[in-house]
C-alpha cells in the first residue's frame, strides 16, 4: 500500500472485482471520453476478475503497476492509477494513467494519486523517467500533472485510438530528480 494524506493506492485483488465493476459501470460514458473502446463483455464480473488477474501477473514480471484509489476515511475505491509499458536496460520509464470517479473530481484526488505514485515510482522501483499522454482538450488532467511536477513536451499527433478516433495528445514527463544529484556527484569526481 501506498499512502498520502486523503487518499491511499493498492494494489487490486480479485476480492475487489465487485468495486471495480461498479466503477467502471457508474463511469463508463465519462470514463469513454479518454478511453478505447471497451467491449460489452468489459463491463461484467468475468471480465473485471480477469483484469486483475492480468494486472497481478504484470507486476511480478516488472511490466506494469496497477493499483486501486482509495479514500481514506470510507476505503471506497474512487478510481485506479498505474505506470505502464515499463521499460528497464538504458530508459528506465514507464508511462502513468489514472481515472477517478467523476464525482470525485476537482477535489485534489489525482493530484495526490500522480504525485505518490511517482515518489513510489522513483524511490521504490527506481525510474529515471514517467511519460503521460493526455489529449490536448483534457485541460483537468493536465492541471492534475502539472501540479504533481510534470513538465510539457510536445504534442504526439494522432498517438491514440479513443472512440475509434486516432486523436493527438499532449505529452508531459518527469525526471527523477535523484538521478540528476548522481549525475553530478559522479562529475565532481573527476
Amino acid at each position: 500500500m501506498i499512502e498520502g494524506h486523503a487518499i491511499y493506492l493498492r494494489p487490486l485483488t480479485v476480492s475487489d472485482a465487485h468495486d471495480s465493476l461498479r466503477l467502471q459501470k457508474d463511469n463508463r460514458g465519462f470514463f469513454e471520453q479518454f478511453s478505447m473502446i471497451r467491449e460489452h463483455s468489459f463491463y461484467t464480473l468475468e471480465s473485471q476478475v480477469e483484469k486483475i488477474q492480468r494486472h497481478e501477473e504484470n507486476r511480478k514480471n516488472d511490466e506494469e503497476y496497477y493499483f486501486g484509489l482509495f479514500q481514506k476515511e470510507n476505503n471506497k475505491l474512487i478510481g485506479t492509477i498505474s505506470l505502464f509499458q515499463v521499460l528497464r536496460g538504458s530508459l528506465q520509464s514507464a508511462f502513468i494513467g489514472y481515472f477517478l470517479d467523476q464525482h470525485h473530481n476537482g477535489k485534489g484526488y489525482a493530484t495526490e494519486a500522480v504525485k505518490v505514485l511517482v515518489g513510489y515510482a522513483f524511490e521504490e522501483l527506481h525510474l529515471h523517467r514517467i511519460e503521460a499522454g493526455v489529449m490536448p482538450r483534457n485541460l483537468p488532467s493536465q492541471r492534475v500533472l502539472e501540479k504533481a511536477g510534470f513538465h510539457r513536451e510536445g504534442i504526439a499527433r494522432k498517438n491514440v485510438n479513443i472512440n475509434g478516433i486516432w486523436e493527438d495528445h499532449q505529452v508531459l514527463a518527469i525526471l527523477n530528480p535523484n538521478d540528476e544529484i548522481e549525475e553530478i556527484n559522479e562529475f565532481l569526481k573527476f
